[in-house]
């Protein structure tokens, strides 16, 4: 291999290292909330089989689309399985697929050997149980996160909060498990798990958005995140729900990712200087 085609890999190295950390940084990666039955199934038994091939399902499922609901019949009632997953309705087929694989990683190694499970992800969800939950409302609140105080016209601030909150609590009319909405600075989103009919989807946002307002009166952004919908809102821009944490992983792969450019580089000047040194003692030996 010549000195070029050396220096080529090392370079196609710093740019396959770069491309990890930008995919390993997406924001629908970052951890919301999870939670695991109290009951066990025990190893090698059948519902451990319907457990895995519902997980194989879910990320296989992904691929196509951003939301399915599967029921693994058992040996008998108690051995059924009932699962589903849902991606937030801005992601793409392919951010879905790589969300819910990851979400099933997770939740298979946090409930290990719970019978039933759910992991939230920023951008999808995936839930799985023994217990029929699908099609059945739950507001059931999972999370609730307030910001700190709106510093000036809290006012201002809150009229435009609560007109985007109260547009996506009742929607247009229509059926839109996804909902956006914005007023001036302030931005907010809600989706319902779309197991639910229609009616139950904006009984659910209302109690969320109602919870919401209670609790975190006049803070910049709150979440609330029941166990069939959520509603979020943020004046100045979007936030995420781990943020710091989020932020410090940033840092962590920054000064990774340094450590390993400069040990490439140095590797690259190590054999610039051999290559250097061994055209010096093949001249050295045409010269005798």
């Amino acid at each position: 291999m010549t000195l070029a085609q050396k220096l080529e890999l090392h370079l196609l190295l710093i740019l396959t290292i770069s491309s990890l950390t930008s995919l390993s940084n997406s924001a629908t990666d970052t951890f919301v909330y999870g939670g695991c039955s109290q009951m066990k199934y025990a190893q090698g038994s059948p519902y451990e089989v319907g457990v895995d091939s519902l997980l194989t399902s879910l990320v296989n499922s992904a691929m196509y689309t951003t939301y399915n609901n599967f029921t693994i019949p058992g040996s008998s009632q108690q051995d059924t399985i009932y699962g589903l997953f849902q991606c937030r309705g801005d992601l793409s087929n392919n951010d879905c697929g790589r969300c819910v694989a990851r979400a099933v990683s997770q939740v298979g190694t946090l409930c290990l050997d719970s019978t039933g499970g759910a992991l939230q992800l920023e951008g999808c969800l995936v839930k799985y149980d023994k217990n029929a939950f699908l099609g059945v409302e739950d507001k059931t609140v999972v999370v609730k996160k307030c910001g700190p105080l709106i510093s000036s016209d809290s006012d201002a601030v809150l009229g435009r909060r609560d007109a985007v909150l109260g547009y996506l609590a009742t929607g247009d009319g229509t059926y839109k498990p996804y909902r956006v909405g914005g007023s001036g600075d302030v931005q907010a989103k809600a989706q319902c798990v779309q197991d639910l009919s229609f009616g139950e989807c904006q009984d659910c946002l209302s109690e969320a958005v109602g919870q919401l307002k209670t609790l975190c009166g006049n803070a910049r952004w709150g979440d609330m995140y029941l166990a069939k919908c959520y509603v979020r809102y943020s004046e100045g821009g979007d936030h995420s729900n781990g943020n710091q944490d989020h932020n410090n992983n940033d840092d962590e792969i920054e000064k990774t990712l340094a450590i390993l450019i400069g040990l490439i580089a140095a590797v690259a000047l190590i054999i610039i200087f051999v290559s250097f040194l061994s055209k010096a003692c093949e001249k050295g030996k045409g010269g005798k």
